[in-house]
């Protein structure tokens, strides 16, 4: 069986338009801000694709949303309670995601799988099929290849796309990737060799081209040895500014908190939101006490448990390197710095 083939990207509209008749379609989208989102497509002739520049966000919030509703109750007796559960999801096309995005998602099936399996993540995961697309050359603040997610992925999507100018090089990861082919195989032709040359030789490039050079291996390896100078977290500390933005942006990021909220006299619903450990509040019990310190401490939960905790657990560090959080941070505490001061 064949599983490369060649997308011409001449042919790229009406294959997306093929797919938006079968499933909901979500890809990159340059605003009319002039800023790169993942967004759900409505019209494919009246967005504008982008699949030059990063995205600003990931595809966390289709799949792990800022607010859900997971269920609503309602009573006529304040005695007898009815609980109705929410949580739907629609067969969904995940485009153009690079692959320190998929990688995320991939974290997310481990955090949202483990004991306490949860339906509402795990069934919109379900319904997602994933298409990424390779960084031949990785953007400004990217280290996918110093924490093993990229610039192209070895499993994981269910097609792969490489640019190779004016066509793209199409992998077949999984069955569901296989059914577009074979779905929609007039979009499609098999790969030559001369195809597969130029998409190893962009992949080789590819790894030459990132502008960030990150020690993660050395900064694991001092974390796990416990060598960390007194005054890291104290420093960053005090840069940080509790807004939690590197929490939100990060693909990894899936802390949440849990609110009953009151509707009508006679029902309510209990919503999940996201919720951030550098927060102020994270740790704070009833009565007030705080057993972390968020004036020395705030940054430390966030950087241990991407560096050290999940390293420990999974095997590997739950940063895939996207940079997103460089851009983010109007403080400097980014994962970037935090390495970079462990290393010195």
């Amino acid at each position: 069986m064949n599983d490369t083939f060649i997308l011409k990207k001449d042919h790229l509209t009406g294959f997306l338009r093929r797919l938006k008749k079968a499933y909901r379609l979500v890809a990159p989208v340059k605003n009319r801000h002039g800023d790169t989102l993942f967004t759900e497509i409505v019209s494919i002739d009246a967005t504008a694709i982008d699949l030059e520049n990063q995205a600003q966000s990931s595809v966390k919030p289709f799949l792990f949303p800022q607010e859900e509703v997971l269920f609503t109750y309602s009573t006529s007796s304040h005695e007898d309670y009815h609980f109705k559960p929410d949580g739907n999801s629609v067969p969904t096309v995940y485009f153009g995601l690079r692959s320190c995005d998929l990688s995320a998602i991939l974290y997310m099936d481990v955090a949202f799988s483990q004991a306490g399996r949860d339906p509402y993540y795990l069934q919109k995961r379900k319904n997602a099929i994933l298409v990424s697309l390779g960084c031949n050359n990785p953007f400004e603040n990217c280290f996918c290849n110093a924490t093993k997610n990229g610039p192209f992925l070895e499993y994981g999507f269910d097609l792969q796309l490489t640019d190779l100018g004016d066509r793209y090089f199409v992998e077949v990861g999984r069955a569901q990737g296989q059914e577009i082919i074979d779905t929609l195989s007039h979009f499609f032709s098999p790969a030559g060799d001369t195809d597969k040359k130029a998409q190893y030789q962009a992949f080789l490039e590819a790894r030459g081209n990132f502008q960030q050079f990150v020690h993660v291996d050395q900064a694991l390896k001092r974390l796990a040895a416990g060598d960390v100078p007194n005054t890291l977290w104290a420093d960053l500390s005090l840069r940080c500014q509790d807004c939690a933005g590197c929490a939100y942006i990060c693909p990894t990021c899936v802390c949440f908190t849990i609110k009953d909220k009151k509707l009508t006299k006679d029902s309510g619903a209990r919503i999940r939101s996201w919720d951030a450990c550098t927060f102020s509040g994270f740790t704070r019990m009833a009565g007030g006490h705080n057993p972390v310190d968020p004036r020395t401490q705030a940054i430390r939960k966030r950087f241990l448990h991407k560096m050290l905790y999940d390293p420990k657990k999974h095997g590997r560090p739950s940063c895939v390197g996207c940079g997103r959080c460089v851009n983010m941070c109007f403080g400097g505490v980014d994962i970037i710095r935090f390495i970079n001061r462990l290393c010195e």
